[in-house]
């Protein structure tokens, strides 16, 4: 058996043709790799401008050790870091814009039925926009509205604070 073994090994290693070394193109591959790299950074760009006013998002990029040229692994960690950000950050956005439509809904419910959320407060930055803006449900008249279960939708202005441009109030 072991005849037989050793003629077939001779005879494999006869059957395969000798492989020549292939030359692997660092311009093409460079080239690829930053084309990539600018695509990405375009769509996390993009991204960071259609959720500007919201914030918790990560957008920063860490440096690479200032001007030089990358060597294909740093290329490849650029790329994989930048991909990974953006995916990360798309999954926030989304999951983000379904409790911004969660809140809506609730205001439109509050609007409809104000008695059903007592007390219940929506703000501006709950939807996603900016501002000092909130929807609350108060009784109407007071203690008599609670009595009598008649409730309203509050609706603020802004900011009670706010003054706006003029100058500050000099004492004196």
């Amino acid at each position: 058996m072991a005849e037989v073994l050793e003629g077939f090994e001779e005879h494999a290693l006869r059957a395969v043709p000798p492989v020549a070394p292939t030359e692997v193109d660092e311009a093409a591959i460079r080239r690829l790799l930053r084309e990539q790299v600018a695509r990405l950074e375009g769509e996390l760009g993009a991204l960071f401008c259609s959720t500007y006013p919201r914030t918790g998002f990560e957008w920063n990029v860490g440096s690479r050790g200032g001007p030089r040229l990358l060597s294909l692994s740093e290329l490849e960690e650029l790329r994989d870091e930048l991909a990974a950000k953006l995916q990360h950050n798309r999954r926030m956005l989304a999951d983000r814009t379904y409790v911004e439509e969660l809140h809506r809904c609730r205001i439109e419910e509050m609007l409809l039925e104000p008695e059903r959320h007592k007390y219940v407060r929506v703000r501006a930055e709950d939807i996603g926009e900016r501002g000092c803006k909130q929807w609350h449900v108060l009784p109407r008249f007071g203690l008599i509205g609670i009595l009598m279960n008649w409730w309203r939708v509050k609706i603020s202005s802004g900011c009670p604070l706010a003054r706006g441009l003029r100058p500050p109030f000099r004492d004196g």
